[in-house]
């Protein structure tokens, strides 16, 4: 087996800021606080911290929208003193994780503070908040004619066409939500935490077909960080290090576009899937936790089967009643509630509760004898997988 650089590198430190479905705090002051929670986790200090990486990449002055937080405000206000940093573009959302890795084993830096910073919820009250506009010639422009602006419109599509094509109905694909939601119930930072039934999930209101408002993540305001580190570095810090065993990103047909891939439906998470599998020995049987995108429902599925997790088309039986995916079943799924349930914090909420269940630190939803998490992140175009070990 090759000896890939990611397995001389572990996340140290974790941190993350309160989740608020409202406005109530500047997302920027939530960005500084996962920041500063993930470094004293680790048990550094700012000026041990010598690279930084964030997607997607944020003007100076943002503090608030899509994203929240710049490199060069975080590095000001928290006095860090960098020998590396990058914005990094959307190739997947874990990017900012292989960008560090990338730079650990280049000798770049040894810390690498890395985050997530969303403050959508502030549009209303911020003009500047809104997403930045569109550039002309994006692939979205062919979708207005047809009244198709949205991700839920273009992934409901995709979807549609696999759970047709394979038999995978609704009442298949509601354990997701419910079993999510009832792991919510657990985490006191999830935005929903009552019970969710299955008749409230068929009863709901359809957005976009097969996908109802229960299939949709919740827009939030929050941030999560995390510390990557030098596995040498982080073995002597105050956390047991999660080790990255394999990371893969891809999008090998038609990049940047949801449109006339040569195997639709499927995105680009197979191709990141399948480059994270080429780089370890560890098999899908050896997934402890799974910590899956969902952006949408079916997302968190079309993850599954990328992964191996379960055959081509069979994620639908698999998930069937939710026991298999509830925290005592076969393969946990997002302990923490998910984007379902906790918040949409683009995948790296799935990030930080990975790493706390290979530390036995996730409380009521710790599922026994984690040792090994994989987080899969990402829709459409974007894809990026990481598989993340208890060190030896």
């Amino acid at each position: 087996m090759t000896h890939y650089p990611e397995k001389n590198v572990a996340i140290s430190g974790i941190g993350q800021s309160e989740i608020y479905r409202k406005p109530q705090v500047l997302p920027f002051e939530l960005a500084l606080r996962a920041c500063e929670r993930a470094i004293a986790d680790a048990g550094l200090k700012p000026e041990d911290i010598d690279g930084a990486a964030m997607w997607p990449a944020t003007p100076a002055g943002t503090a608030s929208g899509f994203s929240s937080a710049s490199i060069s405000d975080v590095a000001a206000s928290l006095d860090l003193k960098l020998n590396w940093w990058s914005a990094s573009d959307s190739a997947a959302q874990l990017t900012p994780v292989v960008e560090a890795v990338a730079a650990i084993a280049a000798g770049y830096a040894t810390h690498v503070l890395c985050w997530r910073a969303v403050g959508e919820r502030w549009a209303s009250l911020m003009p500047g908040a809104a997403a930045a506009p569109r550039q002309a010639s994006s692939f979205v422009d062919w979708m207005l004619p047809y009244r198709a602006p949205s991700a839920a419109i273009w992934c409901g599509i995709h979807a549609s066409t696999h759970m047709a094509r394979y038999g995978i109905t609704r009442e298949q694909m509601s354990a997701i939500p419910i079993v999510q939601r009832r792991n919510a119930a657990l985490n006191p930072k999830a935005i929903y935490r009552e019970p969710l039934s299955f008749d409230d999930y068929m009863s709901a209101r359809m957005i976009s077909t097969p996908f109802s408002l229960y299939d949709c993540d919740i827009p939030c305001d929050g941030a999560t960080a995390v510390i990557v580190s030098r596995l040498d570095a982080a073995r002597d810090l105050k956390q047991p290090p999660a080790v990255l065993e394999a990371v893969g990103v891809g999008s090998r047909d038609r990049m940047d576009t949801w449109l006339c891939r040569n195997d639709y439906p499927h995105m680009a998470m197979h191709d990141a899937a399948a480059a994270m599998w080429r780089r370890t020995d560890l098999k899908p049987k050896d997934i402890s936790t799974a910590h899956l995108y969902d952006g949408f429902t079916w997302l968190a599925m079309a993850w599954m089967e990328a992964l191996g997790v379960c055959g081509e088309g069979e994620s639908g039986a698999f998930i069937e009643g939710g026991q298999r995916i509830s925290l005592n079943g076969e393969l946990p799924i997002n302990t923490n509630g998910g984007q379902l349930s906790e918040g949409r914090m683009h995948g790296f909420g799935h990030l930080h509760e990975a790493v706390l269940q290979l530390r036995g630190q996730a409380g009521a939803r710790q599922v026994k004898g984690a040792r090994v998490s994989v987080v899969g992140n990402g829709g459409g175009s974007l894809g990026g997988s990481a598989l993340l070990r208890t060190a030896d």
